[in-house]
């Protein structure tokens, strides 16, 4: 399959995926968290799939890698956040559980997607 636009590619996919769960399990918390570890957990979320389509509209490899970086950070936040969740029971364990294997999951393919990006754009010797 042909990539034409970043809603192809599966890591993009999985990273809207993710975020909407986070969406999903921040309901599950309590109300007074929602300016608080909720709002950042939603903000790191989106930030995954946004750099990855504004990664893939740059005009080059180098810059695309970058970006797939600040997703990666942003992914690391995330499950800093539902670690910390878990262990305040702020949300109900299994539901953090599922989210963050679905962290790692989008973690493992931004590690491969960032190492194909490097490798075909480093100079031969």
């Amino acid at each position: 399959m042909t990539v034409r636009s970043y809603r192809d590619l599966t890591v993009w996919q999985k990273g809207m995926g993710l975020a909407a769960a986070v969406y999903r399990l921040t309901r599950e918390m309590p109300k007074h968290e929602e300016y608080r570890i909720s709002g950042q957990m939603i903000r790191a979320a989106t930030s995954v799939p946004a750099n990855i389509a504004e990664g893939h509209g740059r005009g080059t490899r180098r810059d695309y890698a970058q970006f797939v970086s600040i997703a990666k950070g942003s992914l690391a936040e995330l499950e800093t956040f539902l670690l910390l969740v878990g262990d305040l029971e702020l949300a109900p364990r299994d539901a953090t559980d599922v989210v963050l294997r679905q962290a790692e999951e989008v973690g493992r393919m931004l590690t491969a997607l960032r190492g194909s990006l490097v490798v075909s754009s480093s100079p031969r010797t």
